[in-house]
């Protein structure tokens, strides 16, 4: 091919890269072919050069036609390797792979087809070469056994060592990883290829992760099975399938140890969900009095002061007093029913009932709110302050919670049972009556709003409130 052809068919490949620079939107493919642009334009100097006859001319005739197979060969491997709507390189071709492949292509053509120019091909190769390799060759080996063996992949959480954090970019030299801090760490690959690598995101997306707590020995180890599982209802994070383990772990110096293991979909959220668990299970440990050891270290005494104190009891007595169901009772009955009554905490955001679920107790809330809500369409029915009362219903009649009550801050609830109120009703036959005005009203009220909410009308009970009341109650 004449100089002048060699030229043209230059030109021409110049500007069919510049059009592919400004129609394709791949920024990862536009590099490359920014690359090739760069080498053609230095060829098409290095021709002009030649037909003015400036300087050395079977010199600069030989590193031209270098300098155009290597722009050549580089487009050619950008546009086939590439998506060129993706801005990233190809999955099985990642940049190092591509690099290697260009160097290797690149000193064969030179060498077995342009054997008149091995010893200029050799010269410019080995600046080629020694460029690309200016960090150590650990690391250049290490990044390519990375790229073909592929233990991890942009967008994976891994953990290497001590280094834990998410693949944000894989280089000659070393890998990127955005920790969960917030900070880019800088591993070199040689490194990577000396440690255990631990990925998070694979085979499969959802990650198990555990926490550990400790109970008195003095529970029974499948009470506090249940209490985690009741928990872990309370935590978003927490995927329901794969299921949650609890397992005894260890007796330990001072606590049974309780390993919970548990499933997230994204291991970026670990240690969010590892919070919800822990508070969740504190509250409710604390609602079903299961004891979370104090570490024993140091020999100590304290004088230990119920959960409940008299003016908690009192307290409560008076609240019970500003609730229409429970005003008829005289001082002395508002008090025994407040002491016997179990008090409980619950978290907010937390479910203190569930619709559809079975009850045999009411609540009243001594302090913070909680919000009354209709499944399945979540809409929000009622706001419960300081003072008010909800689940009445399922403690007179047995029946199913007829709603969803979710604390909105930290609530302090009174639960009363059925079976310490059926022992008032027996004492107190006139009491059934007055509830059941009282209950009437409010059950008219939420099945208005549940029939608004699904649009469905009520069906008709087929027995009064009040005889459901005394058949649950077992009331002559």
């Amino acid at each position: 091919m004449s100089p002048s052809s060699l030229l043209i068919a230059g030109v021409a490949v110049l500007v069919v890269t510049l059009a592919l620079l400004v129609a394709l939107p791949s920024r990862f493919v536009r590099s490359r072919l920014r690359f090739s642009t760069w080498l053609l334009l230095v060829f098409v100097a290095l021709e002009l050069a030649i037909t003015q006859a400036i300087g050395d001319v079977e010199v600069l005739a030989a590193v031209a036609r270098l300098v155009f197979v290597l722009a050549v060969i580089n487009l050619v491997i950008g546009l086939l390797v590439n998506p060129w709507r993706e801005h990233r390189p190809s999955d099985r071709f990642p940049a190092i792979v591509q690099d290697v492949t260009l160097i290797g292509i690149f000193t064969v053509v030179a060498t077995v087809l342009m054997r008149e120019q091995l010893l200029t091909t050799s010269a410019v190769g080995a600046v080629v070469v020694g460029f690309a390799l200016q960090d150590t060759l650990g690391n250049l080996f290490s990044g390519l056994a990375i790229q073909i063996e592929k233990p991890f992949r942009v967008g994976h959480w891994i953990a290497v060592g001590a280094n834990e954090g998410q693949v944000q970019e894989i280089t000659w030299r070393a890998t990127k990883l955005l920790t969960k801090s917030g900070q880019f760490l800088i591993v070199p690959n040689g490194i990577i290829s000396k440690e255990a690598i631990l990925n998070y995101s694979e085979p499969i997306v959802p990650t198990r992760i555990f926490v550990e707590v400790g109970t008195s020995y003095t529970t029974p180890p499948n009470e506090v099975r249940s209490a985690v599982a009741e928990a872990l209802k309370q935590c978003p994070l927490v995927l329901t399938t794969p299921a949650p383990a609890v397992l005894l772990q260890d007796f330990g110096g001072s606590a049974l140890v309780f390993r919970i293991w548990f499933w997230i979909q994204d291991y970026a959220l670990d240690l969010e969900a590892r919070d919800q668990v822990r508070t969740s299970i504190w509250y409710a440990f604390r609602r079903k009095n299961i004891e979370i050891p104090w570490p024993i270290q140091l020999q100590y005494s304290r004088d230990e002061l119920p959960l409940r104190q008299e003016g908690d009891v009192l307290a409560a007595a008076n609240q019970l007093a500003r609730i229409e169901i429970f005003a008829p009772l005289p001082d002395d009955e508002r008090m025994a029913l407040s002491r016997t009554a179990q008090e409980h905490i619950f978290a907010a955001g937390e479910a203190i009932v569930r619709q559809d679920e079975p009850g045999d107790s009411m609540y009243v809330v001594l302090s913070g709110r909680a919000r009354v809500v209709l499944e399945p369409s979540g809409r929000e029915v009622a706001v419960i302050e300081r003072g008010g009362f909800f689940g009445e219903m399922s403690m007179l009649t047995g029946e199913p919670r007829t709603a969803t009550v979710r604390a909105i801050d930290d609530v302090r609830a009174l639960e009363i049972p059925a079976e310490r109120f059926r022992t008032i009703a027996l004492e107190r036959p006139d009491l059934i009556e007055h509830i059941t005005g009282v209950m009437s009203a409010r059950r008219i009220e939420l099945d208005s709003a549940r029939a608004m909410a699904a649009t469905l009308v009520k069906v008709p009970a087929r027995e009064t409130l009040f005889a459901r009341i005394q058949r649950f109650l077992r009331l002559p």
